[in-house]
């Protein structure tokens, strides 16, 4: 073979080789700009359920505050709580305190009701009730969604050879929806 040719080869191969790492790291880079794309929408979801509570939660205490007038304190700090939540900022970790306070004073909130059989056989509590317990649920479905998609979204930014493309991209690990405060204690069930 001449030399010539030999030099034409190789050329062809690093060419090859630049054309595949390029396609390589523009795959990496989309690959984790949905995943991450994934993960703000998720939180998106979130969001929406914990704003959904929000709204139920005056019409809950004003159904309460009707039958359990005396309750002022408990009544008082699950509308604090809520305009804390409702005035938190948007990010997924700093939204977690003031969303867990809320929990904690709903449940307080619902731990009053039970001495109020009157308020519990009312209509209208029995279906916010329901309305607030379903929408717990969606709640948990959307933070379960969201913890899936950082787990996407991290495998990926830690990984060979997406980490090399996720630190020239700027792409960091997001933290995940932990349980906090009495999200974490034993439920205490009594009959």
């Amino acid at each position: 073979m001449s030399s010539s040719l030999v030099l034409v080869v190789i050329v062809a191969l690093v060419v090859l080789l630049v054309v595949v790492v390029l396609v390589a790291a523009v795959s990496g880079y989309n690959r984790l700009v949905r995943l991450r794309t994934q993960v703000q929408a998720s939180w998106a979801q979130v969001d929406v359920q914990l704003k959904r509570r929000h709204s139920l939660i005056p019409n809950l205490v004003e159904t309460v505050r009707g039958y359990a007038a005396h309750e002022r304190e408990t009544l008082d700090s699950v509308t604090a709580a809520r305009a804390a939540a409702a005035a938190a900022p948007g990010g997924a970790p700093d939204r977690l305190a003031a969303e867990a306070a809320l929990t904690q004073a709903l449940g307080r909130l619902i731990a009053v009701t039970e001495a109020y059989p009157q308020l519990r056989a009312s209509e209208n509590f029995t279906d916010l009730q329901r309305e607030l317990a379903g929408t717990e649920d969606k709640i948990a479905y959307a933070r379960q969604f969201y913890n899936s998609a950082v787990q996407s979204l991290n495998t990926a930014v830690q990984t060979v050879p997406t980490s090399i493309i996720a630190g020239i991209g700027g792409f960091r690990a997001e933290p995940y929806l932990d349980a906090v405060g009495e999200e974490r204690a034993d439920v205490s069930v009594r009959f």
